[in-house]
């Protein structure tokens, strides 16, 4: 898991807006557009009878025009709960649904003259086969993207829309080739080709720390899971799958067996803190006839007196490197030893065995692996509570015991014996223990994907 602004944090929300002008429709606009995403078209995209404007935009929105005579009748209604969601007589509005997830909407606009009688004069019902569906990843984070972007691709194989996913331009190489049917664009080229002007209907996904009115998620994120949120918000199956990649380079990159390891992270939260941990794992992999290759972006990283160096006995393979490069690595090392951290969700993605140790996250965060380490004898999951809500800006967040001697002792407790143990029972352990020679079988030397 990233930590980045993986989506805005959202307080007082706005509920239906009935007037095209109002104050608080100005704030929310000039949120989204100062937000992590790009911002929707001003007016909405579809045009229909008598100059009335609507469309499926980061929630449902009707634009009806000024009226001298007469009114609108306007009314938005949940086609799969049957539920009547908002309803207004009005002389000419800007209309927008409270929810910005999917929600199947059928929005039915009359005419309603002097007398008091009522004339349809439109009725839509969502239905976005073959239509432009623009959906928004927030950039700056490996992990959340790699494990959000297979429900995109679930959204466009139910739904048969013509799909753009807009999301950071180094990672969407490594799954282009294998979804064909979806477009790749980076946030920059959604604006400058003002792609939003285009869609029928946008959906952002991201980690909705303050959404406590439930207006940009259904469910709160650190209840479902982090990769999950996406299903919920793009209302598909929620199970979870790794997406497919396809590398330009699929040979293996060194012939003796080896093993990758990721020791850097963004907070120090994530970190093994354990001062005993990655030496004593390292020099058991090594004894046990594995290379270990180090594949963090940065050898070192940390903030004020607080730096974490690559570890002591680990061959160094780190540096600014094309992500394709780094899951090449993985796709052929015997397995995988990282945090909470996008390098897992990468490895993950490779069709690699991940040994994952995190304490501040709780397990459903990730996705699953046997190989998961957490002590629960020690303070635990604090990354899924939400009276403790995640502080980008301080390295040092342990919202619990900061400056006490129980800072970070979820990882700290997690003992080498411990992630020894969960390697043991890894099959590709046994299988490349003790020789100088590839293993002929595994999860993690597959080269088809994930």
């Amino acid at each position: 898991m990233d930590d980045g602004a993986a989506g805005p944090d959202v307080a007082d929300p706005n509920t239906t807006v009935q007037t095209g002008e109002s104050a608080v429709e100005r704030k929310a606009e000039a949120s989204a557009a100062k937000g992590p995403y790009p911002a929707p078209a001003t007016l909405p995209t579809q045009e229909g009878p008598d100059g009335i404007r609507f469309d499926f935009n980061v929630g449902a929105r009707v634009l009806l025009p000024q009226r001298t005579a007469g009114l609108w009748r306007v009314c938005l209604r949940d086609l799969d709960t049957g539920n009547i969601l908002f309803q207004s007589d009005n002389k000419g509005a800007l209309v927008r649904s409270a929810k910005r997830y999917f929600v199947r909407i059928e929005i039915e606009v009359q005419s309603v003259d002097e007398s008091g009688t009522a004339t349809e004069v439109l009725t839509h019902r969502y239905d976005c086969r073959g239509r432009d569906v623009l959906i928004q990843l927030p950039v700056g984070t490996l992990g959340d993207t790699i494990g959000w972007f297979p429900y995109v691709a679930r959204f466009a194989a139910v739904h048969g829309a013509n799909v753009t996913c807009a999301m950071s331009g180094q990672i969407a190489p490594l799954l282009r080739a294998s979804y064909p049917h979806i477009r790749f664009a980076t946030h920059e080229e959604v604006t400058e080709q003002d792609l939003a002007s285009k869609a029928y209907a946008t959906y952002s996904v991201g980690l909705f720390f303050t959404d406590k009115e439930n207006v940009f998620q259904p469910t709160d994120f650190r209840q479902v899971g982090l990769h999950r949120t996406a299903g919920y918000i793009l209302g598909v199956d929620p199970a979870e799958q790794p997406p497919r990649l396809t590398l330009p380079d699929e040979t293996r990159p060194i012939p003796e067996p080896y093993v990758c390891i990721g020791t850097q992270s963004s907070t120090q939260s994530k970190y093994w803190n354990n001062p005993r941990g990655w030496r004593e794992v390292i020099a058991f992999l090594k004894d046990s006839g594995f290379r270990v290759i180090c594949i963090d972006q940065k050898p070192a990283h940390g903030s004020g007196i607080v730096w974490n160096h690559i570890p002591h006995g680990a061959e160094d393979e780190t540096g600014d490197r094309p992500l394709a490069e780094r899951a090449r690595w993985l796709r052929h090392a015997a397995f995988f030893v990282g945090l909470s951290s996008g390098l897992s969700w990468l490895a993950w993605a490779a069709g690699t065995e991940v040994v994952m140790i995190s304490g501040f996250t709780h397990p459903t965060n990730e996705f699953a692996t046997p190989y998961r380490i957490v002590n629960w004898h020690a303070c635990n999951s604090c990354w899924n509570d939400p009276a403790a809500v995640f502080d980008h800006a301080d390295f040092l967040w342990c919202p619990r015991h900061k400056d006490t001697p129980r800072q970070f002792e979820c990882t700290r407790l997690i003992t080498p014996e411990q992630v020894i143990a969960a390697i043991r029972r890894i099959p590709a352990f046994a299988e490349g223990a003790g020789t100088s020679t590839p293993p002929t079988s595994g999860r993690g030397k597959s080269i088809a994907g994930g």
